[in-house]
């Protein structure tokens, strides 16, 4: 079953990340970053697993660096937790699924 995690960039952020209702997950990355590569599968089947539940999309750094700077993101991967288009959570740097998991199912019940 195919993840559904969007790409989206400047152009699209104050629309479909600060405009989104629930919750989402957003994976700062970049395309030379070795642990960005290693968490991008995890972050594909958690929305997969979270579908209907959570929003999942990505934002490569170096084509958006506007709103890199904006959050500042000084290290990827970087994944940023919004809750109606506010920031509740962040997590820097490669996790495990477990931990993503736990993340999300703690900001779900609050």
């Amino acid at each position: 079953m195919a993840g559904s995690v969007k790409e989206v960039g400047s152009q699209e952020w104050e629309k479909d990340v600060l405009g989104s209702k629930g919750l989402m997950m957003v994976d700062f990355w970049a395309p030379w970053c070795g642990p960005c590569r290693s968490v991008a599968p995890i972050v594909e089947e958690l929305s997969v697993e979270y579908a209907g539940k959570v929003q999942f999309v990505k934002l490569n750094t170096d084509d958006n660096q506007d709103i890199a700077v904006r959050y500042q993101v000084m290290g990827i991967p970087t994944l940023m937790f919004f809750k109606d288009g506010q920031i509740v959570d962040k997590v820097v740097g490669a996790q495990s699924k477990k931990n993503f998991k736990d993340k999300i199912d703690t900001l779900l019940a609050s």
